[in-house]
């Protein structure tokens, strides 16, 4: 399909035409503030959210590639790593780095435990031990830097098999993987078992905290039963959290932590024979915008701990509501048994599917997923107004499928239903290779 033509107007538009055409053209994006869409977008109150705006205006222009430059920008970013760092058990010692989000932040953690095992270790074929829930940020890096992935099983309640990770060690292993928690399920992989593993053989302990690593702290404090899961557990190295989730603040912003800065010096790249002088980088970009920095920075001071226990008190109570709604449903249950904000639901009557192609009818965005097939929701506070009409509306959706049991799956249910049911994952990769690059010339 050829690109669309669209070239640069000879003479600038007038300011209100093109705010005016934004205005039209956003009009086909969802409608996130309806509370109809799971995911995406971590919201909370309009308040907040003109705040951050505020904050994030006010440091527009200026750059953190050079913290010598912006000074506001250096502070910024230490107290947001010192903050962040005391939340998750981190101390003094702890190092760490604002990314642009939490693959970002994926990518430079295991970049820097291949750049530490080649170092110290003298490994020169690294292993990756990755649970199949791990994100796929994961095999992004394993592919970006030359990784062998060395995937392993789950157990029935989908937490990442201790003794699959045992058996898995080889000479060349640098890092163990776990989740907390893992997007497809919300829950949090054993922790401190997979971290004794990776200590007893001397090599780094990954966690992925990028969707609970601003969601567990507090729902601990408020009594929840939650794992072991940060740099308190020994043997765990490094973990990555995103400010942009339910840390809500602007997009995008992530941190990584080390659990010393030693470690972390395997991160930063320098090259000191370039013309232009010398070059160091501490992320994979250069250019880092400073709006994310400082929004970050403002989004933690202005909740504070207060805050942010009662956003996650709203948030989990609102997660109750749905899935007791959910498992009332006959035909539905919720899989596994969620650690905190994020699960997904399944059946085995009807097609999963098709109920979220007719709930997507009726203005609900559902993600859909696989392995098997089943429907996701990211829960924020913002949904607690809309429970009792998105149960209404799923268990008329249940009826609506069951009164049609014959009839094929359509439209977006027949392209998930064929990717997910094909055994030839070659061929899927590719035709979504081909539908991403059509997508974007569409």
């Amino acid at each position: 399909m050829p690109r669309p033509k669209v070239v640069l107007p000879k003479k600038g538009m007038r300011k209100d035409e093109i705010l005016k055409r934004m205005k039209e053209i956003r009009t086909k994006d969802f409608n996130w503030e309806s509370g109809k869409m799971f995911g995406y977008v971590y919201h909370t109150t309009e308040e907040h959210e003109e705040f951050l705006k505020k904050a994030h205006q006010m440091f527009f222009s200026e750059n953190a590639i050079n913290p010598m430059a912006f000074p506001s920008l250096k502070r910024f970013e230490a107290e947001v790593i010192a903050i962040v760092a005391d939340m998750l058990g981190g101390d003094q010692r702890t190092g760490g780095t604002m990314t642009s989000g939490g693959t970002e932040s994926i990518l430079l953690a295991m970049k820097t435990y291949r750049e530490w095992a080649q170092k110290k270790k003298g490994i020169k074929h690294p292993e990756v031990i990755l649970p199949l829930s791990a994100h796929p940020a994961f095999d992004k890096a394993a592919y970006y830097f030359d990784l062998k992935k060395i995937h392993v099983p789950l157990t029935e309640d989908f937490r990442a098999d201790v003794a699959a990770v045992k058996e898995a060690i080889t000479e060349n292993t640098i890092v163990i993987v776990g989740s907390a928690c893992d997007f497809p399920r919300g829950v949090v992989d054993p922790i401190s078992e997979l971290a004794a593993i990776a200590k007893e053989n001397a090599i780094g302990c990954h966690v992925d905290a990028c969707l609970g690593g601003f969601m567990l702290p507090w729902l601990k404090k408020l009594g929840y039963k939650i794992p072991a899961f940060d740099l308190r557990v020994p043997g765990v190295t490094s973990i990555s959290a995103d400010l942009h989730k339910y840390g809500y603040t602007a997009k995008g912003a992530s941190i990584v932590l080390y659990k010393n800065k030693k470690l972390q010096t395997h991160q930063i790249y320098a090259y000191t024979e370039w013309s232009g002088g010398i070059y160091a980088s501490a992320t994979m970009t250069g250019t880092r915008p400073g709006a994310a920095i400082a929004a970050a920075w403002a989004g933690l001071n202005v909740l504070g701990e207060e805050g942010y226990v009662q956003l996650a008190k709203v948030t989990m109570e609102t997660t109750k509501r749905f899935i007791k709604g959910i498992n009332s449903i006959p035909e539905l249950y919720v899989m596994g048994k969620p650690d905190m904000t994020v699960f997904s639901f399944t059946s085995d009557d009807i097609d999963i599917y098709i109920l979220g192609d007719i709930m997507q009818r009726k203005g609900w965005l559902l993600d859909r997923l696989q392995f098997p097939p089943c429907l996701h929701l990211i829960v924020n506070p913002h949904h607690a107004k809309i429970v009792d009409q998105f149960l209404k509306d799923l268990k008329d959706s249940v009826e609506e499928v069951k009164a049609t049991p014959s009839a094929s799956a359509a439209g977006s249910a027949a392209m998930y239903g064929m990717m997910a049911r094909s055994s030839d994952r070659k061929t899927i990769e590719k035709t979504v290779i081909r539908f991403l690059l059509d997508l974007y010339d569409s």
